[in-house]
């Protein structure tokens, strides 16, 4: 598979992609999808915690009984889902960015719920 007709990364790539790295330009629709399609919230998400996994891996080896050692993990867990949340509309933008897109490039089902919101808003209140 060369380069050019590379539709998806390899996990390799994706790992420096969920580390901030940018893909070939071949994958540009791919990184669309990723950040404005179907489950883009849950895919932000999952690729966020990937930099946290060492970490992880670390507050397991703790000594310790291991119910601790899993509330120390869980704990941090929790806190990183939060702070990747709380985050991805600053992290979104920047990655479209990063790869050439709109940054305030949306989901196209999201962007159609909008204009007929917008429309239905316009017709009960006119001007």
């Amino acid at each position: 598979m060369t380069s050019r007709t590379q539709r998806r990364p390899n996990p390799i790539q994706w790992l420096g992609y969920a580390f901030g790295r940018r893909l070939p330009d071949s994958m540009i629709d791919w990184v669309r999808n990723d950040l404005t399609g179907k489950h883009a919230y849950a895919r932000h998400l999952i690729r966020g915690m990937v930099p946290f996994t060492p970490l992880f891996a670390a507050f397991l080896m703790f000594p310790g009984a291991l119910w601790l050692r899993g509330a120390m993990t869980l704990l941090a867990l929790i806190l990183a889902l939060f702070y990747c949340a709380a985050y991805m509309s600053l992290n979104r933008p920047h990655r479209l960015a990063q790869h050439g897109l709109p940054a305030d490039l949306e989901n196209p089902e999201q962007m159609r719920r909008h204009a007929i919101e917008r429309a239905r808003y316009a017709a009960n209140h006119p001007r």
